[in-house]
């Protein structure tokens, strides 16, 4: 990879606005791995190929430019285009945000599915009714008919929703357990408190080990074929 393509895909990343320092120390090794003899040169090479990244977003037929703000670069859409962004920023919903006991549920039912609630009550180790309508609600969630057991409940399996909030092609490509928390927390600005419209819960004695037990799928044939047909149809 270019050095230009390695500072332009930092600073795109940031949130906050990147040093050169910061950007130096970060691609320092890749620089000198291309001959760089010493750390003035790398600062020069740096250097010079940061400013080729801003002229090349300062083009006219370029709609985000590279600017330096509080010390630093940052990637920001230019002046002219703010009313066409504002426009569209409009047009989102506002972001979902879940609840603790929310992202434990959509664990067990992610890796686990289809599942039906006193399953993942089961595996929690507290009452999930109440969080099942919030992620019905948001979509992230949908009934894939009734378990063939007495009562037949009512069986719940991710929907193309999930799907597209966690970036994944199907439910095969979930992430580790690990990964997933991060995910989680990352895509749903997730907090302790119970959203609105859902019901307060008892915590869980142990939140993790109730979250660890809905790791990954089994690599039973019946398990397998779960996945293989929710994967498939993911549910509207």
């Amino acid at each position: 990879m270019s050095l230009k393509a390695q500072l332009e895909a930092i600073i795109y990343a940031a949130e906050a606005p990147v040093t050169l320092g910061q950007l130096i120390e970060l691609v320092k090794e890749s620089v000198m791995s291309e001959g760089a003899a010493d750390g003035t040169e790398v600062k020069s090479r740096v250097r010079l190929a940061l400013e080729e990244v801003v002229a090349d977003y300062y083009a006219p037929d370029r709609g985000i430019e590279i600017r330096q703000v509080a010390g630093g670069y940052r990637m920001s859409t230019k002046p002219e285009q703010h009313d066409l962004v504002r426009a569209f920023a409009q047009t989102l919903k506002p972001p979902i945000r879940l609840s603790l006991p929310a992202l434990e549920t959509l664990a067990v039912i992610a890796y686990k599915q289809p599942s039906t609630v006193p399953e993942i009550s089961e595996i929690r180790g507290v009452d999930s009714s109440g969080v099942i309508a919030t992620l019905l609600d948001r979509k992230l969630i949908t009934t894939a008919g009734r378990k063939a057991v007495i009562g037949r409940p009512i069986l719940y399996k991710t929907t193309k929703v999930f799907l597209l909030r966690f970036g994944l092609k199907d439910v095969g490509d979930l992430p580790s357990m690990e990964e997933f928390e991060k995910l989680a927390a990352q895509s749903f600005q997730s907090d302790l408190l119970p959203l609105e419209g859902e019901a307060p819960e008892a915590s869980s004695p142990e939140p993790k080990a109730a979250a660890e037990a809905a790791l990954p799928v089994s690599e039973s044939a019946e398990s397998a074929e779960q996945v293989e047909s929710t994967a498939g149809d993911g549910a509207e």
